[in-house]
């Protein structure tokens, strides 16, 4: 079972037995000198905590006239900043109360040996992590109809269950040197299977760097996009809020820097990439483990139920923000200063202007939009599916009403919410998930639905979001191709390099709406995965992120992530899946398919069990009539089924839809999106296959539409809550 900070009272009673001291340490560590010992060790991490976070404000106050600063953050919300900070408190008194304790007893003493479950309880009760939510506040109404925006009570026993601000589970104990908190690399000197780890940034120079990509012709860019974007539905783990210098490269807490070489040529660096480690969570492993509970675990800030807070966001100031609160439509706000040439809405703009995104040199500015994910901006194909499913809402909100004119605001924003949801399920499951890790294995992992089941967890674990799931990141393009009508490259909007379409929102309402992105997505074959050709230098040696002062290497970060997650190694999973372990070159040159590739690995890991495991999974040979290799494939599976089942409001699942209205919600397509909201009028059947242009399109005439007349009440038929305010 998972538990709660809060559940601890409750959990001690039943993990005394698994106290894991011995009667001679019982007596030396008596409970009166370690309740002294934890107090002094949480008033000291209290002021820690609060001078750290002191300087961070100061120097991100002056960082806008300094070269010497790392500043960039995604934006965090206030409820998951609250987390990460009683969070971080608990993990500073663990630090401060093993170091205490090895000045009074002479020798390294770990927590796990000294804390009992009453004090662990206690230590997260001062760090203020939150507490549990009852399975009695899971009985309203409200719970049984529609979702809640932040994921909380859709299990009505485990209400935290998938909930953002919630940690990621564990599908095997993390590894951490210390047992605790430093990742794997901290002590750079340290032996694993008695080698060093290699440096990040070296592994993704020798092994992954990849001045071309081949072309797959099965599917179009759409593929690599909607992977990007859903996965911008399941999981964000923020970066701590602290602040790290550029110029050192040292690791101090919560800075986690990557090595780079004398002669390495990534622009503006000096002896390190920064990097942030991930903001912790209030979280206690599965069980009833003190060692497991005892260590750090990493936030998922968003909901990681399928549930399109991509679009809606995850806490109510947010969802709140993005609604047209003034009209009685139920509709999402719209941007109030532009639109495309045929009066069609775009994103709104960010509450605090001007904002930080890239501008062009000439006329008004664009500041950066808003959604649901602050990732929104990453790039153009993630603003243009945005914009396609804010244009959705609000055509779908417009038709309900004037099917149930006697609907209130709530009611019609509420419906379409959860129509919007169950759409961005379709999609995923039936069109998208196995394409990616095939039939064969979608079967074996995910298989038929069976109904809802309230004893799978739907948490997102942490090696889905941190390794199995940035498999994309291999098939990024260098180049976004912008097309016309015709399906050929746009004669007044140019193909651009990747790094001058990042954080450019004026791009969209300048340069011809989303019609030329979202043309170049279906109208552009995916690139290819090989082992050989893996990462390109676009992504490894120019990624832009906003107000940093140097590239980043996406591959770099990927491999220190894991690390800094503390997720055991490729082989340690590949056990999991109940793969064969990778023993020798001989092995590794099997599962990749290519020796040459296996033996830079191994030549440079030196033991297989000290492969990173984004690395080892992305390399494997894929799977037939998939993406993946079978790592990836366990992985990415088991993910999916337990979002799936695990989801009380799965779109099939018992009484969320009536028959008629599943039978309407089937006939949904990506390309049907496509039509009902841009320019496009001709497109493939499947906006993920690729095929040429006209032959392999049809008018959109031909696309099957959801009809809404299945949601359509009398107002003798409508509950009281459906009815107008």
């Amino acid at each position: 079972m998972a538990c709660s900070f809060s559940s601890l009272w409750l959990v001690m009673l039943l993990c005394t037995a698994l106290q894991t001291f011995s009667a001679d340490e019982a007596v030396r560590f008596n409970s009166s000198s370690i309740k002294d010992l934890l107090m002094a060790s949480y008033q000291e991490s209290l002021q820690i905590v609060k001078e750290v976070s002191l300087h961070s404000r100061q120097r991100r106050s002056t960082a806008s006239s300094s070269s010497r600063v790392f500043t960039f953050h995604r934006q965090t919300e206030p409820e998951t900043l609250e987390i990460s900070r009683a969070a971080e408190v608990f993990q500073t008194t663990l630090q401060v109360l093993k170091n205490r304790a090895k000045e009074r007893y002479k020798r390294d003493v770990t927590a796990q040996e000294m804390l009992s479950w009453e004090d662990v309880a206690l230590i997260a009760e001062m760090s203020q992590c939150p507490s549990a939510t009852h399975p009695a506040d899971c009985q309203q109404t409200h719970h049984s109809k529609y979702r809640s925006i932040s994921g909380v009570c859709n299990n009505r026993q485990n209400p935290r269950w998938g909930a953002a601000n919630t940690a990621m589970v564990r599908w095997l104990p993390a590894e951490y040197d210390d047992g605790q908190r430093e990742p794997k690399g901290w002590n750079r000197e340290r032996l694993h299977n008695g080698f060093q780890l290699p440096s990040p940034r070296k592994v993704s120079r020798e092994i992954l760097r990849s001045s071309s990509k081949p072309i797959d012709e099965d599917y179009s860019q759409m593929l690599v996009e909607w992977g990007q974007y859903i996965d911008h539905d399941i999981t964000f783990t923020p970066q701590s809020t602290g602040l790290c210098p550029e110029v050192d490269c040292e690791n101090v807490h919560p800075c986690f820097p990557i090595q780079i070489d004398d002669d390495d040529d990534v622009s503006g660096a000096q002896g390190c990439i920064p990097f942030y480690r991930s903001a912790p969570g209030c979280f206690v492993s599965v069980g009833c483990d003190i060692g497991q509970a005892l260590q750090q675990q990493q936030i998922n800030a968003i909901t990681s139920f399928m549930d399109a807070s991509v679009v809606y966001g995850h806490t109510p100031t947010l969802e709140n923000l993005l609604r047209d609160l003034a009209g009685q439509d139920g509709k999402l706000a719209v941007n109030g200063r532009f639109e495309d040439l045929k009066g069609r809405p775009y994103l709104p703009f960010v509450a605090t202007v001007p904002s930080a995104c890239q501008q062009d040199q000439q006329g008004h500015r664009v500041d950066c939009f808003n959604a649901g994910d602050s990732r929104v901006n990453e790039g153009l194909p993630l603003i243009t599916l945005h914009t396609l499913w804010l244009r959705e809402h609000n055509r779908i909100a417009e038709a309900l009403k004037h099917n149930n004119g006697h609907w209130s605001s709530e009611t019609l924003y509420q419906e379409t919410r959860k129509i919007i949801g169950a759409l961005h399920q379709i999609i995923t499951m039936r069109d998208y998930v196995p394409k990616i890790i095939g039939p064969t294995s979608f079967d074996h992992y995910i298989g038929p639905y069976g109904g809802y089941n309230p004893s799978a967890d739907p948490s997102a674990s942490n090696v889905f979001a941190t390794a199995a799931f940035r498999f994309g990141h291999a098939t990024i393009s260098p180049i976004l191709k912008r097309l016309n009508e015709s399906f050929q490259e746009h004669e007044h909007f140019p193909h651009l390099r990747l790094h001058n379409t990042l954080f450019s929102p004026w791009r969209i309402v300048k340069e011809g709406g989303i019609e030329p992105v979202l043309r170049g997505m279906v109208g552009t074959a995916a690139s290819a995965v090989s082992a050989n050709m893996l990462m390109v230098e676009e992504v490894t040696e120019r990624m832009v992120v906003l107000n940093a002062r140097q590239h980043v290497d996406l591959a770099s970060l990927n491999l220190q992530r894991g690390r800094d997650h503390g997720l055991p190694g490729y082989n340690d999973w590949r056990e999991f899946c109940g793969l064969s372990l990778v023993e020798s070159l001989e092995d590794l040159g099997e599962v990749v398919g290519d020796y040459r590739v296996a033996k830079k690995i191994l030549s440079m890991y030196k033991h297989p069990d000290n492969i990173d495991v984004w690395l080892g999974g992305l390399v494997e040979d894929l799977l037939p009539g998939s993406r993946t290799g079978p790592l990836f494939a366990c992985l990415i599976g088991k993910q999916m089924k337990a979002l799936r089942d695990g989801d009380r409001f799965w779109w099939r699942a018992e009484g969320v839809f009536t028959q008629q209205q599943k039978n309407e919600l089937i006939k949904f397509s990506l390309s049907r999106l496509i039509c009902d909201n841009s320019d496009i009028e001709k497109v493939p059947p499947d906006s993920f296959r690729f095929g040429k242009y006209p032959s392999d399109y049809v008018s959109c005439d031909q696309i099957p539409s959801v009809s809404l007349e299945a949601w359509t009440e009398t107002e003798s038929q409508a509950g009281p809550d459906k009815l107008l305010d």
